[in-house]
């Protein structure tokens, strides 16, 4: 998602772009399926695919707004309640398939002249010079750019073969990921409550149905992909205290290792990473998309500008502004998720209260509230111009 709006973007650039996928999209499925994976979409990264021309084109196609988000600790009586009418807006975000996004995208790339889509192809190898980079693809084609850019996830190829090496961690922990139906309406609302072992997330879907993320063990997670539907739902009706009455209907299953992780370095010369080839956090408050998507926004303004000024789009002194750019904000952003993951995730009894009587506090705080509202949905900060309300 996050490389193919980086190349949408560049697409009103007279730069010439390939982009090389691994897998072949998916273009084509049922109206009544649901892709277990969804991202929780900010106005900023809204705003960057309206102004790409594609927002329509995933309205057509299926988008869920949530206006309210409710968050509750299974440890206590904490509770915060956040409402998109108190800062005046008519709603907090959307909640997308990611192949609904990228379908988009995709449709949007067939119709840039200066845009090669190359799929399913693999990078067999990489040579950066002073002058260029030099890509080997499987089945023998070699490209020569003077920039290319890392957007291949949390394992990136492209970091790897560039001997930058990250930090971070594992949660030991696993997201379990699934569509459900439930008895009482989710009101277009976002709910999470911290468990002992994670989050537990019900995202509102437009069909009536929720996409739950459930962060919890491994051990845990397993067991739970192994249940039969019934005994899932009850177990999942169950850890939900049945805040939307009981779950009566689930799609398939799957589980994903969760970790925190950076890397050392966002650029080389002529080589930049953006997306989770560049930084992954924990998926508690859904920011990971929309940070690399403020990734491919930025790095477009970058360029545009070196375009713009005659100068080298893949020098290093170009480059170093997208990495002072993004990296303090990314930092910022990982720093505190992981924070919350670790205060939520202690079951040491004075911590407890602290956090219960945080998230009341915090509740009853309405100039508070609308800062975290406000920086949640992308409306501060220094933001990309593609972002910019």
């Amino acid at each position: 998602m996050v490389g193919s709006t980086l190349a949408c973007s560049l697409g009103a650039t007279s730069l010439r772009v390939a982009v090389l996928e691994a897998h072949q999209p998916q273009m084509q499925w049922d109206d009544d399926s649901i892709d277990m994976r969804v991202s929780a979409i900010t106005a900023a990264s809204q705003q960057i695919f309206i102004r790409l021309g594609v927002w329509q084109d995933m309205v057509a196609q299926r988008v869920s707004p949530f206006r309210e988000m409710h968050v509750w600790d299974e440890g206590g009586h904490g509770e915060i309640h956040f409402d998109s009418a108190d800062i005046g807006e008519e709603r907090l975000g959307y909640i997308i398939e990611n192949r609904v996004i990228q379908r988009a995208l995709l449709d949007k790339m067939e119709n840039l002249a200066n845009i090669e889509l190359i799929s399913p192809v693999r990078l067999e190898s990489m040579k950066i010079t002073a002058e260029s980079g030099e890509l080997q693809l499987e089945g023998g084609r070699c490209l020569t750019a003077r920039l290319v850019v890392g957007a291949d996830g949390a394992n990136s190829h492209v970091r790897q073969l560039a001997g930058i090496g990250t930090q971070g961690w594992p949660y030991d922990q696993k997201a379990v990921v699934a569509s459900v139906r439930t008895t009482l309406s989710h009101r277009e609302t976002a709910w999470q409550r911290f468990l002992p072992d994670g989050p537990l997330a019900f995202l509102p879907l437009n069909n009536g149905r929720c996409s739950i993320v459930w962060t919890t063990s491994p051990e845990h997670a397993g067991e739970l992909l192994h249940m039969d539907d019934q005994a899932f739902m009850v177990e999942l009706t169950h850890a939900f205290d049945t805040r939307l009455g009981e779950v009566v209907e689930c799609g398939p299953r799957a589980a994903f290792p969760l970790r925190l992780q950076h890397s050392i370095n966002y650029v080389r010369e002529r080589l930049a990473l953006i997306g989770d080839a560049a930084h992954t956090i924990h998926p508690l408050a859904g920011q990971g998309v929309n940070l690399g998507l403020l990734d491919a926004a930025a790095l477009l303004d970058v360029l545009s500008d070196a375009v713009m000024k005659g100068r080298d789009i893949g020098a290093y002194y170009v480059l170093r502004r997208y990495e002072r750019w993004r990296k303090g904000d990314n930092l910022v952003v990982m720093a505190v998720m992981d924070g919350f993951k670790r205060l939520f995730g202690s079951s040491f009894v004075p911590l407890r209260i602290f956090r219960n009587a945080g998230l009341n506090i915090t509740n009853g705080l309405l100039p508070v509230k609308t800062r975290i509202i406000e920086h949640a949905m992308g409306l501060k900060g220094d933001l990309p111009r593609l972002a910019r309300p």
